[in-house]
């Protein structure tokens, strides 16, 4: 039995909901089944979206690892928590986290998987901790629990990193290692010994938390081989992507056009990834159904970013376009009462106070996510005009950006250079064309940079606007360690 430090609540209690967390880590918005996409395999997601809540504008603020996943357990935008970009080995120095609530309002609370939270291995409220944060050993001291276990099973002869991949690379392949052995299997496998051991006296709240599909692209054999022989549609090139069309001649590079059966296997390996974690996760929900009987449960799925994928000779994330800052995000409510598509923008903040919201726990005073629970019900619900996401520069000093979308339009504008791009994702979801230079789009494109000078002038020590217009040459800190409280 897992133990906890909070005493069982008294029979007049009202019970709390059990909480269900699922996240991944660089699944792109578009790769769901429920999102009508032509080619990927998410039946058991598919099942969950058609019957609670699917958000088809739900967007990470900040597009990689670590600044998105302090977004969602904080509930503040990055100009407030502090990290405006990637960089690793930054402490997580933050109050009110939300397994910290979640524990301290009688919560069982557990984590499998990725945090990449800092130092390794810290809880930061969480009881419980089986920890993998892929290869990144920054810790002498730190124990990555997946590493163990593989090792356990396999006597020490096999590690993970033996198939030749590298955790940030365009090439995918197959896994040498056995299904059973996977690390999307072992989330889950630990998952359900958690669900089996813990304390029936308080309700549950278990993230999830799978690495994958970020790189390495290591799927099972059994996964590419449902796309072994499937037709891909044509990988989307913008009009404005000429700058990226180079020759690749590294395999961790985040941009350049790859010969097209190279390009065509990494499609395939991601597309496995997403469809083995499916099946993980239906694997879990059997479990789940058996498990937890007592109490009414919610399952949230979503992740912290996308991954370009190819699209407009790009990889990775840090991005604006949508295959980057766009992302998954499924409600399923424990009536299971209907099937709805929310097309109201929304970030993954949000997901701080809707959890909250969810368990029954007071908000602090001061977050920016705007719970999503409103739009899992009959009724109107509240919903922002547009919201705002940015990254500072990370590959390269250019490519600095700052977004703002309503779901049905998007402009950008890179802080460096100044350049802008519009686009209508309407009629134009991929993004092949720019419209900032059209003349006919000139007031649109006018709106949106006004919207952007506006936000931006509450932020006087980027020195991004005066409150009359957009002033370049900036390139922001990748954190502001005065913020990290």
């Amino acid at each position: 039995m897992l133990s906890g430090s909070m005493s069982k609540k008294t029979s007049t209690t009202p019970r709390r909901p059990n909480i269900i967390f699922i996240l991944t880590d660089q699944w792109r918005g578009d790769c769901l089944g429920a999102m009508g996409h032509p080619v990927v395999a998410t039946p058991h997601l598919d099942s969950l979206a058609h019957t609670g809540t699917l958000f088809t504008a739900a967007y990470s603020s900040c597009p990689s690892c670590i600044a998105s996943r302090a977004g969602m357990f904080t509930g503040l935008e990055p100009s407030v928590h502090g990290r405006l970009g990637y960089r690793d080995r930054v402490p997580w120095n933050y109050e009110r986290m939300l397994p910290q609530l979640l524990t301290d309002a009688g919560y069982q609370t557990g984590c499998v998987g990725k945090t990449h939270f800092y130092p390794q291995g810290v809880r930061l409220g969480f009881e419980q901790l089986q920890s993998y944060e892929g290869w990144q050993m920054f810790d002498r001291g730190y124990r990555n629990d997946y590493f163990e276990w593989l090792k356990e099973h396999t006597g020490g002869s096999v590690e993970e990193w033996d198939h030749g991949l590298t955790c940030n690379s365009w090439l995918g392949r197959a896994s040498h290692l056995p299904e059973e052995l996977h690390n999307n299997t072992w989330v889950v496998t630990k998952s359900i010994e958690y669900l089996r051991n813990r304390d029936r006296d308080r309700p549950l709240f278990l993230n999830v938390s799978f690495h994958r599909p970020h790189p390495p692209l290591d799927p099972p054999q059994t996964a590419l081989d449902l796309y072994r022989d499937v037709p891909l549609p044509p990988v989307p090139v913008g009009d404005w992507a000429q700058r990226h069309d180079l020759a690749v001649e590294d395999v961790d590079a985040w941009q350049g056009r790859l010969p097209d059966h190279l390009l065509q296997l990494t499609r395939r390996a991601y597309y496995a990834q997403i469809s083995h974690i499916d099946l993980q996760i239906g694997r879990l929900m059997t479990v789940l159904r058996r498990e937890i009987q007592a109490g009414p449960t919610w399952i949230i799925f979503a992740s912290d970013h996308g991954e370009m994928l190819g699209d407009h000779h790009l990889f990775r994330k840090t991005y604006a376009y949508e295959g980057s800052a766009r992302v998954p995000l499924i409600i399923h409510s424990p009536d299971a009462s209907a099937t709805r598509r929310c097309s109201e923008p929304v970030v993954v903040e949000d997901l701080y106070p809707t959890l909250l919201q969810i368990a029954g726990v007071p908000l602090p005073e001061r977050i920016d996510g705007r719970s999503l629970l409103p739009h899992t019900a009959e009724g109107p619900a509240a919903a922002r005009p547009f919201v705002h996401g940015e990254h500072a520069a990370c590959y390269s000093d250019d490519l600095g950006v700052q977004f703002l979308t309503d779901g049905r339009e998007k402009y950008i504008w890179y802080t460096k250079t100044g350049r802008e791009q519009l686009f209508d994702l309407e009629a134009d979801p991929t993004e092949l064309r720019d419209l900032a230079r059209t003349r006919g789009r000139r007031k649109r494109l006018q709106t949106w940079r006004g919207r952007m000078i506006d936000l931006l002038a509450d932020r006087p020590q980027d020195g991004l606007s005066d409150g009359r217009r957009l002033i370049p040459g900036r390139v922001l800190p990748d954190v502001r360690p005065e913020l990290l409280r």
